[in-house]
């Protein structure tokens, strides 16, 4: 009878640890977004995301924003299951089944969250998509009438487009640079804003601070990625800035210190030189591939490309941006010019 009392105590013990593990709560730091406040709490977003938005709808702002001051209830962590344990060796070989399945990312707007993956050409892949500038600093701003173009608006789009299509061909992305409000959008002329962040943090003003957090969130993410996937590349979008009478094509710039990255670099350009032979065979192509010592390039551990996208004075270069069509098919080009990388790879 004792025996059995003492069981029942256990019993009753161990619920009451599990009920307050349950009811977990904390408040988020200044510009935290969701996915940074529950990696800091020891919570995978794409485990926990959907989890905590049900447990919190009610205290969220439009947009699921967290708000500074309020309490939020974290999710409780799941038993681990037979397929957690998996060795990064199989985890890899198992992405392959991934087709079909569909992920939740809303960062593309509640049109597109949901992504089904349709292949596995990019299963074993893990990419950073890095769009320019962002929160405070807008980067170049072009003018089409009474609207200005910023390149963050612009640049951040077609990463969001970039991302989703890399997502669809069965690869591991991350999206470093992030608005919770934006999505991906059809408009010519986007609307401006200053919410951008680096993962949930705030972006500084200052330059140098600036490239020097996102280096840090992609080499952070790149020392756990790395013993998953053999694949791992980064990349920067911007679109640049030069006279109005200056047509420009996409060009790319790679390290000088990384031979992947200048491989990379130039299965870019070959990918856009193939389109543009394709889709407008009269016009040509004279986009360029050169070694810079930018400091996203020189900083970050996994090898990137840097992609200026057009000049956003030029009247000719703003089609490539204002037409969502064309903004869409930079996407999938970029996304060829990885893959293409990617089948070709050592």
């Amino acid at each position: 009878m004792k025996k059995r009392f003492y069981i029942l105590l256990l019993i009753s013990f161990l619920l009451s640890l599990a009920d307050v593990q349950a009811q977990q709560k904390a408040t988020p730091k200044a510009g935290e977004g969701i996915s940074t406040f529950l990696l800091r709490h020891n919570r995978a977003p794409k485990k926990y995301y959907d989890d905590f938005v049900e447990l919190n709808k009610a205290k969220l702002g439009k947009g699921n924003v967290l708000k500074l001051g309020v309490t939020y209830t974290i999710p409780p962590v799941k038993r681990s299951t037979a397929a957690d344990k998996e060795t990064p060796a199989r985890k890899q070989s198992s992405k392959a089944s991934k087709i079909g399945t569909t992920l939740h990312e809303p960062l593309f707007g509640k049109q597109l969250a949901n992504v089904k993956v349709t292949s596995n050409q990019l299963a074993g892949a893990c990419f950073y998509v890095v769009s320019g500038h962002g929160g405070p600093d807008p980067g170049a701003i072009g003018r089409v009438g009474k609207h200005e173009l910023h390149e963050d608006e612009y640049a951040y789009d077609i990463a969001l487009r970039l991302a989703r299509n890399l997502m669809q061909e069965g690869a591991e992305v991350h999206i470093i640079i992030q608005d919770a409000k934006d999505g991906i959008r059809n408009d010519a002329y986007l609307s401006n804003s200053k919410r951008e962040t680096c993962m949930g943090d705030p972006i500084p003003l200052n330059q140098v601070q600036r490239l020097q957090q996102r280096c840090n969130k992609i080499n952070a993410l790149y020392r756990k990625d790395r013993q998953n996937y053999t694949y791992c590349r980064a990349i920067f979008i911007h679109v640049d800035s030069r006279s109005k009478k200056k047509q420009t094509d996409v060009f790319f710039y790679h390290s000088n210190k990384k031979a992947e990255s200048k491989r990379l670099a130039n299965n870019m350009k070959d990918t856009f030189e193939s389109k543009y032979g394709k889709h407008q065979p009269n016009r040509g192509f004279s986009g360029t591939v050169s070694g810079r010592n930018l400091y996203v390039l020189s900083h970050t551990t996994p090898a990137s490309v840097f992609v200026e996208l057009g000049n956003i004075q030029n009247t000719f270069d703003q089609r490539r941006l204002v037409m969502d069509s064309n903004r869409q098919a930079l996407a999938k080009w970029l996304m060829e010019g990885f893959l293409k990388d990617f089948k070709g790879r050592k």
